[in-house]
């Protein structure tokens, strides 16, 4: 698997991160060290997970793993905090007090003596921004953490922080279906050198083609836990995109979901997309699209099929 720099940070990370929020939920302890033997295998190396996945589940089961399957020098560590609540004073959001906390546990959770890469789940408007950036300064000075970045935050708020941080990273939902960060996101980060890490870069599993004739009954959509977050995504817009995404797949040889993986991972600014899987069979999906190109006549139609409505004062002067 190729790699990329995170931003104009030193830091080389694989241009497919594996997304962990289903370990400890939908996936056990040996379907998730599966999934980490086949993304290491493919040469993937960036690990995304968070405090709040399943409780701190998630967290243990990838420390787990990092002591008996796979070596943490292999890995690229990334976690977040701010999202997690508790009881305490220090139990949630992004105070210093909150997220020197956080860190700590995540630490101890995973098992090892430093993040590789810290991120900030949420903004947090109850919180000064100064107060916030000292503590990610303080993570980084102590060695507990090697580099900072965010998740989840416009345009605005991004540049603010990036401003006054050394801030390497920002997540965010990107997809075909989903490019509302085009918008002041992607601009932000080309101005500031930060990598941007797509999660959802398949629509929620909308743009797998899975969802075209109706719900299977294994899938997310057919979840009361999470229907409304795949419902978001099937629309008549949505709907066009993805016979969009079939046709091509169609004429590649290949599957929707490559198709759909290997546009958002060769958009501007992106560094490597977040890909989640239920077990191993369906990540392997995701990994073939490392060896998918896209034309530029099908990247050129898909760009036409899904492309936002801008206006003022995004596309101003004309």
């Amino acid at each position: 698997m190729q790699k990329r720099h995170l931003g104009r940070s030193g830091l080389r990370v694989s241009r497919m991160a594996l997304g962990t929020m289903s370990w400890g939920e939908a996936t056990d302890a040996e379907e998730a060290a599966g999934q980490l033997v086949a993304f290491v295998d493919a040469g993937g190396t960036l690990v995304d997970t968070a405090d709040v996945y399943a409780e701190g589940e998630c967290e243990r089961i990838l420390g787990s793993l990092l002591a008996d399957v796979v070596p943490r020098e292999d890995v690229v560590i990334a976690t977040k905090a701010v999202a997690r609540r508790t009881e305490g004073p220090f139990g949630g959001g992004a105070s210093r007090g909150a997220l020197l906390t956080a860190l700590d546990g995540s630490l101890r959770r995973l098992g090892v003596d430093h993040i590789d890469l810290w991120q900030l789940h949420a903004w947090d408007e109850n919180v000064p921004l100064s107060e916030t950036l000292s503590a990610l300064d303080y993570a980084v000075t102590s060695g507990k953490v090697r580099y900072t970045g965010v998740s989840n935050y416009a345009g605005w708020q991004l540049a603010t922080a990036a401003a006054s941080s050394s801030l390497v990273s920002t997540q965010v939902e990107y997809s075909l279906v989903e490019r509302g960060v085009e918008r002041e996101v992607v601009p932000a980060t080309a101005y500031h050198g930060i990598g941007l890490l797509p999660w959802a870069p398949l629509g929620r599993g909308v743009l797998t083609g899975k969802y075209r004739t109706g719900t299977p009954a294994d899938s997310r959509g057919a979840s009361p836990a999470y229907a409304g977050y795949v419902e978001q995504h099937r629309t008549e817009r949505a709907a066009r995109i993805v016979e969009a995404v079939a046709t091509a797949a169609d004429g590649l040889g290949t599957s929707p979901l490559a198709v759909a993986l290997a546009w958002v991972r060769d958009r501007p600014e992106v560094v490597a997309p977040v890909v989640g899987a239920r077990d191993t069979a369906q990540l392997t999906g995701s990994l073939a699209a490392e060896e998918i190109t896209l034309p530029t006549a099908i990247r050129a139609a898909l760009d036409d099929v899904s492309a936002p409505a801008f206006g003022y004062p995004e596309r101003w002067p004309k």
